[in-house]
């Protein structure tokens, strides 16, 4: 692009999705091992903002150590005639884009969640530099949303001063949050769409309610709203709501149809409020992922900062590996925090009674949110590491799970006679005798879903379910 001549790299597009391994990185700002860092947008008045003013509170790159992880802030300010407050989150979230445009330079997340990396290679052509940066992003922002008359852009990479601001800006985060709650889907008649992290995941298309946040817990429907006013051909886009086919799981026509259009046809069914049958993709800018637990019937959450391994000792790598790309993955759903607050959150799994582990972080978080009754029945890692543990602590507090529990081993103990420990019955040569539209398999920690499954067997046995009791005798 003509208007980047006086910058060392190229920018473009076609950077968008660049990976930079740790071998590969000069430095890294944010990421998982800096606990504060933080990106935030705000609207000012014109008098309050020097438009393209860069300022660098702490050392420059040209200054750092190669190979650190560094705090890190990045302050946009930005004033203009049509500029509401409530478009500071669209602005915010262009930051992701726009970054990753720069030849050799990594933005992934958003909000306090923020990873960038930039590579050897790009330090060595001469990105050793904020200005540089801050020019690409003030160059961008001005020809992509004309809307913003004024804009000057402060990097902070002082650990006090990152320090200082991160609670300020987290109080922001909530304040807008709290904003969008209350208004229910049924409400409204169209949704948003946003394809902003397509460049990570081709077949993602991120489905905004009022009553479901985007993935990367950045855009609330206000938000999506007024991005798409602002910028009707920009990556986020209205969905006409359309009817409503099944209202448990949350299935639209209209969100069908629209994602269908935006994934080229790889996904054509989308259930909002479910982790099971269609669930809504996953990018990669998930705040936390939702985790089936078959040994216990239940939902895990793990969000992105956990350091340890979760319950069913998987790292958050791990699991979020297992939904993340655009797949529609059974028991595996990338969600926000902000979504754990809607009543509509896993909906028609059972919500909140089917959740049965989570880190302590995050269950302050949204500890208001979770049914009074349930709150000290569901386990952090404070009371189960291991699955085992996890079942006893389910039983000892009654846990709603564990009626599931007894529900199923009455259901099979009730297809065998009673006096019949065991019973075998010879299937026809080559029938099948399984035979399912989705088949869960448990195996090593994991659940492997068969789709469309038959197996074949020369013999069936079905063995009464004993009690535990029974069974320790």
């Amino acid at each position: 692009m003509s208007m980047f001549q006086d910058i060392p790299v190229d920018v473009g597009v076609i950077y968008e999705g660049e990976r930079i391994r740790r071998k590969d990185m000069y430095v890294e700002l944010g990421g998982p091992d800096i606990k504060e860092k933080f990106e935030l947008a705000r609207v000012k008045k014109p008098e309050e903002v020097e438009d393209g003013k860069i300022t660098i509170i702490g050392p420059d790159i040209k200054d750092m150590e190669e190979g650190k992880s560094y705090p890190f802030g990045i302050l946009i300010e930005v004033a203009g005639a049509k500029l509401e407050p409530e478009l500071e989150g669209v602005i915010e979230r262009r930051i992701h884009a726009y970054c990753n445009y720069i030849e050799g330079f990594m933005h992934l997340n958003q909000r306090y969640d923020i990873w960038l990396r930039l590579s050897k290679k790009s330090f060595q052509k001469g990105l050793n530099s904020f200005q540089y940066i801050g020019k690409v992003l003030h160059r961008l922002f001005k020809s992509e949303l004309p809307i913003i008359e004024k804009m000057q852009i402060t990097f902070i990479t002082d650990p006090e001063k990152v320090k200082e601001l991160y609670p300020r800006a987290l109080q922001i985060y909530e304040a807008r949050d709290a904003r969008a709650r209350g208004l229910k889907d049924e409400e409204v008649d169209k949704f948003y769409g946003c394809i902003l992290c397509q460049s990570f995941a081709p077949t993602h298309c991120c489905v905004i309610t009022p009553q479901r946040y985007s993935n990367c817990g950045a855009i609330s429907w206000f938000d999506a709203r007024a991005s798409a006013n602002i910028d009707p051909k920009g990556p986020i886009f209205e969905i006409e709501r359309g009817e409503l086919l099944e209202p448990v799981k949350g299935e639209y026509s209209g969100v069908n149809e629209a994602v269908k259009k935006r994934t080229l046809g790889e996904i054509t069914r989308v259930w909002l409020y479910t982790a099971f049958g269609y669930p809504h993709t996953s990018c990669g800018c998930f705040e936390a992922v939702a985790f089936y637990i078959p040994e216990v019937d239940g939902f895990g959450i793990v969000h992105r900062g956990y350091k340890d391994v979760a319950v069913n000792g998987l790292a958050f790598s791990t699991l979020a590996d297992s939904t993340a790309g655009g797949r529609q993955v059974d028991g595996f759903h990338g969600i926000s925090i902000e979504y754990m607050r809607s009543p509509k959150f896993l909906q028609a799994d059972g919500g909140y009674k089917r959740v049965v582990w989570m880190p302590k972080e995050v269950k302050e978080r949204v500890k208001n949110f979770i049914p009074a009754e349930l709150v000290d029945k569901i386990a952090t890692e404070e009371d189960a590491k291991t699955i085992d543990e996890l079942k006893a602590f389910l039983k000892a507090r009654g846990h709603p799970v564990v009626e599931r529990w007894k529900e199923e081993a009455v259901a099979v103990s009730e297809a065998v006679p009673a006096e019949a420990e065991a019973k075998e019955e010879a299937a026809p040569a080559m029938a099948p005798v399984v035979t399912a539209a989705t088949l869960p398999i448990t195996a090593g920690g994991y659940k492997i879903i068969l789709k469309d499954a038959k197996i074949y067997a020369k013999r069936v046995i079905i063995k009464a379910v004993k009690s535990e009791k029974a069974e320790k005798k």
